[in-house]
């Protein structure tokens, strides 16, 4: 393996994708980083979004008046097959 090149295996669980530990120091990928992916010829791409901290500190979340279930409305907004964007 030369110096530019990682390799390793994830497994897919649901949603959710696992990233191999030696993968995750080596980009120094931290808790709260988001992964944007992107599908370019055929060709999966992942970018890493680097989480600031103290981004929401001052976040006062809203009022409802009707009562959230809070872990339906977190599998509404699951990105879907008809939900990907082409535009890459």
């Amino acid at each position: 393996m030369s110096g530019t090149e990682a390799v390793g295996e994830g497994k897919v669980s649901g949603n959710q994708a696992s990233i191999p530990a030696h993968i995750r120091r080596r980009l120094e990928i931290e808790d709260g980083d988001l992964l944007r992916w992107k599908v370019i010829d055929g060709e999966l791409r992942v970018e890493i979004v680097r989480q600031r901290l103290g981004v929401f500190d001052d976040f006062e979340p809203g009022e409802s008046d009707e009562p959230v279930d809070g872990v339906a409305e977190h599998d509404r907004f699951g990105i879907g097959q008809d939900d990907v964007r082409e535009d890459d």
